[in-house]
């Protein structure tokens, strides 16, 4: 077993670095040749159907049939001529992945051949199988019919020989089988209740744009090691193992040199990122062994979230070429950094002003104090909704250690802001608001320019941080799909806006100044946060985790318990009152939800049960023989067992320690027995989360068994191996 696990460490380390293939073109010039994007528009379109079509994506109009048609004519000639031979909508159902169906462009022309059609029907609807994608109920296995739908805000692009349209995904009924729908009616409602306060300021504002910035944490492992562990094969994660000897602790991987081979991997992906349209801008080490982050340039947040599922999809494709497996799975490796997906969120108006960032002037600064508090009191107010937006049987390893914040929703603001917050509490209203800028600081040295101090540090422990101009979700799970945690932050936001604008129009109605009127309105909402939802400190330290109690922050552990959130009452109101999600959409998610975190656990008590039973055990017992061979061989040359001590204890320890892997192994068993026999998903889910507990418990001692047994038996690459192969 060892000569098979070192032959696959030497075909890992013998692969030979790729050689970083550099385009001759400039990002400029490649960047987006592979999306049918506004300079496609404009050459394939008449001026009318570019009219209809820009007026469509930009205000929100509808379009015809017949400019449809345009469109898919003119998109039809482009794909042409790029060798495309398939057409697909491409969509976002409840399994956080895409999903396509690929349907040649070949129609009978009559006579015998075929030619190549594509039109506006095609273009804008198609009825894939709805039967066997989660809904939660809302449809029998036998009601088939589903229906996708083009989203024109989002443009067409190329994979390969396919034409790929991004899409919503309804039921026949009408409901939301993916994520794409309700964040779109998020984006919608935001702005909905965003625009009439923007116009107070500015009356020009015509609509308000989120914006999104997701930071893509993954691991890279060597293709033949990962295919040598089959808990990572299945899983995604190992369900055992080892802590490395060296890992993380001198964070020296950290912005290190990036490996020849992982920067060749990079590269590539980056420039099939730029053909996509996808701005990658940022590559980097991460803080554990072989993890690493990409990041693009901030854009519309519905855009951003499809080129993050796109650059998810591609990722792997790319890293086999170059010998590595991609791990999105948000705590691959026990005892380092799990992997999160930093969502960046803000908000800016159509005529181009940010209301995340202090405004240049007494004005503006009251315009970013109104949305800035606002958006703390929506955090406050639906903190169970926010934790459970972040929530999965994946994610819920990685919460509350090594670098990752923890599963108790706060909001970081720095002291800048906690400091101005708490002046405007006592602030006369209509006194004009006054926020400190970047600072600069000498640091003592003459050949270094000063450098520039944000009003904000960072704080990595914090799920909800205000860093200057944005905040970051920073709790988001590495494999979601972004579009879960921010439709719940834009519902969430856009429901305090609303109930904002009534206040304060009840104020104005008064005869009050638009400033004093803004400010009795956020005077309270400012007293009742501060010292609640606001926490700068460490969000690691027991002493948080009691305060958050008396705060009245959700502090609940259990995912399935955490799902509740969504189908409490005041959630049903607030989804429904902005027109997010209907009831019944809400239920059949909450099912959905349940259902996925019952089998990903089942999966993974059936993996480590038997990688166990057959992988463990028989090398546990292999080393135990040799050792009672050894034992015999020295009584019978020596007489006596005398020095023999160190073999007889490992021997006892051994055997101790196999007899606990299968008394654990039948709980487990037997507890997941007992759970598939309940009817009811959350109550099932409630029991599977305590076989969660199992799995735990079941890894001690194998990871015991793996620092004894003979390193030459052990069967699985080793940790290691896995994290220090590049």
């Amino acid at each position: 077993m060892f000569s098979e696990r070192i032959s696959l460490v030497k075909e890992s380390f013998e692969k030979k670095a790729v050689s970083i293939d550099i385009p001759t073109e400039k990002a400029s010039e490649i960047f987006g040749e592979l999306v049918f994007d506004r300079e496609k528009m404009r050459k394939y379109l008449r001026s009318d159907t570019l009219k209809a079509l820009l007026d469509c994506i930009d205000n929100g109009e509808p379009l015809d049939r017949a400019t449809a048609d345009d469109v898919a004519k003119g998109i039809k000639e482009w794909a042409l001529e790029h060798h495309v031979t398939h057409v697909s909508h491409w969509f976002q159902p409840l399994t956080e992945g895409t999903a396509e169906k690929h349907d040649s462009l070949i129609e009978y022309n009559g006579k015998g051949g075929v030619i190549e059609s594509f039109d506006g029907k095609s273009l804008v609807q198609q009825e894939p199988d709805a039967s066997s994608f989660p809904s939660g109920g809302i449809r029998a296995t036998f009601e088939a019919r589903g229906y996708t739908a083009w989203d024109p805000t989002s443009p067409v692009f190329i994979q390969a020989d396919t034409l790929c349209i991004p899409t919503v995904f309804v039921a026949y009924t009408g409901e939301a089988l993916d994520y794409k729908t309700p964040f779109k009616r998020s984006l919608q409602a935001i702005s909905d209740a965003a625009t009439p306060i923007c116009r107070l300021f500015d009356p020009k504002v015509n609509k308000v744009i989120t914006y999104l910035g997701w930071e893509q944490e993954y691991f890279l492992v060597d293709e033949a090691l990962y295919a040598a562990r089959p808990d990572l094969m299945i899983t995604g994660r190992t369900l055992m193992g080892h802590m490395s000897s060296k890992n993380q602790q001198l964070d020296d991987h950290f912005f290190g040199a990036i490996p020849s081979r992982v920067a060749a991997f990079m590269r590539e992906l980056e420039v099939e990122g730029l053909r996509l349209g996808i701005p990658l801008k940022t590559r980097h080490n991460e803080v554990a062994p072989n993890q690493f982050e990409m990041a693009p340039i901030y854009s519309e947040a519905n855009l951003a979230n499809d080129q993050n599922q796109l650059i998810m999809n591609i990722m792997n494709q790319i890293a086999r070429k170059h010998g590595f497996v991609v791990l999105l799975h948000e705590k691959p490796f026990k005892g380092v950094s799990g992997s999160g997906k930093h969502n960046n969120w803000s908000l800016g108006t159509d005529t181009g002003v940010s209301l995340m960032a202090p405004g240049k002037d007494a004005k503006g600064n009251l315009q970013f104090v109104t949305f800035f508090v606002n958006v703390l009191a929506a955090v406050q107010k639906y903190n169970s909704l926010l934790k459970a937006s972040i929530a999965s049987a994946t994610n819920a390893p990685r919460l509350g250690g090594n670098e990752a914040p923890p599963s108790i929703v706060s909001a970081f603001l720095g002291k800048t802001m906690t400091d101005v917050l708490r002046k405007l509490i006592d602030l006369p209203s209509g006194t004009p608001i006054q926020i400190a800028g970047k600072k600069g600081r000498d640091i003592g040295l003459v050949e270094i320019p000063e450098i520039f101090i944000d009003n904000t540090d960072r704080n990595r422990t914090s799920p909800f941080a205000f860093t200057g101009n944005r905040f970051e979700f920073r709790a988001v799970g590495s494999s979601a799909n972004c579009a879960g945690a921010m439709t719940t932050l834009n519902a969430a936001v856009a429901d305090q806006l609303n109930q904002f604008k009534k206040d304060l129009d009840a104020e104005l109605n008064s005869g009050k100044e638009l400033s004093v009127a803004i400010m009795d309105v956020l005077k309270p909402i400012i007293a009742s946060i501060i010292d609640v939802v606001c926490f700068d400190g460490n969000g690691y330290s027991e002493q948080w985790h009691s305060e958050a109690q008396k705060r009245g922050l959700d502090t609940k552990t259990s995912t399935p318990e955490m799902f509740k959130a969504f189908t409490e009452p005041e959630s049903i109101k607030m989804f429904t009152r902005t027109g997010v999600f209907s009831e019944t959409e809400l239920f059949a998610r909450n099912e959905v939800k349940w259902e996925v975190y019952c089998k990903k656990i089942q999966i993974e008590s059936r993996v480590i049960a038997r990688m166990a039973l057959n992988h463990i055990v028989p090398a546990a017992i292999e080393y135990k023989t040799a050792l009672l061979k050894e034992l015999s061989l020295h009584k019978e040359v020596f007489g006596s067992m005398d020095g023999c001590t160190t073999e007889m204890e490992l021997v006892s320890h051994i055997a101790a320690l196999v007899e606990e892997i299968r008394v654990k192994v039948n709980k487990m068993m037997e507890d997941r027995k007992q759970a598939n026999a309940i009817p009811d998903v959350y109550q099932r889910a409630v029991a599977y989360n305590d076989i969660a507990e199992d799995i735990n418990e079941l890894r001690k001692p194998i990871d015991y068994l793996e620092e004894v047994v003979d390193n030459r038996i052990w069967p699985l690459p080793k940790y290691r191996e896995l994290l220090f192969i590049s």
